[in-house]
């Protein structure tokens, strides 16, 4: 890490703190040549290997600006969709690989965008997972419906 100030190829790390997010490291540095102090942020990269074989730096707005089509009429937030992007960010971040490949990020939204909202899971799967016909909607419909029959049912008044 070369000094700022002097350019001195060299620095002493005086103290390393984690961001609240837990993605970066903020540290505190002190050059031997000069005495003084700046801070450096630190990030572990992650890129992106798309289908023509280019790596990219990983983006959550690609990921928010990817759902947010899918999510399209359908009553999510901006907020919602930047929680989603987050989850799906440290997801891919646990395989501690420093490559993911674009399609395995696209497989890594769906349990997070189905808890969100189903119909906007069904658009993005139908893409993601390839869906060919009406059958593999029918097939993905099918699997819902049976988990929430398993689950208890919630009413509301009508005063709600």
């Amino acid at each position: 890490m070369f000094c700022p100030f002097c350019r001195h190829p060299d620095s002493r790390v005086v103290d390393s703190r984690t961001s609240d997010d837990g993605t970066s490291i903020r540290r505190r540095r002190q050059c031997p040549h000069c005495s003084r102090r700046f801070s450096t942020t630190e990030t572990a990269s992650l890129n992106v290997v798309k289908r023509n074989g280019v790596l990219e730096p990983f983006s959550r707005e690609k990921i928010i600006s990817g759902v947010r089509k899918a999510c399209q009429g359908r009553p999510v937030t901006d907020g919602d969709l930047a929680v989603l992007a987050q989850r799906v960010e440290e997801a891919v971040r646990a395989s501690g690989t420093s490559q993911i490949e674009a399609n395995d990020i696209g497989l890594a939204i769906l349990p997070p965008l189905r808890e969100l909202d189903e119909v906007a899971y069904l658009r993005f799967a139908s893409v993601y997972q390839a869906f060919d016909s009406l059958d593999d909607f029918e097939a993905s419909i099918a699997t819902l419906r049976e988990e929430h029959a398993g689950r208890p049912r919630t009413t509301r008044s009508v005063d709600e």
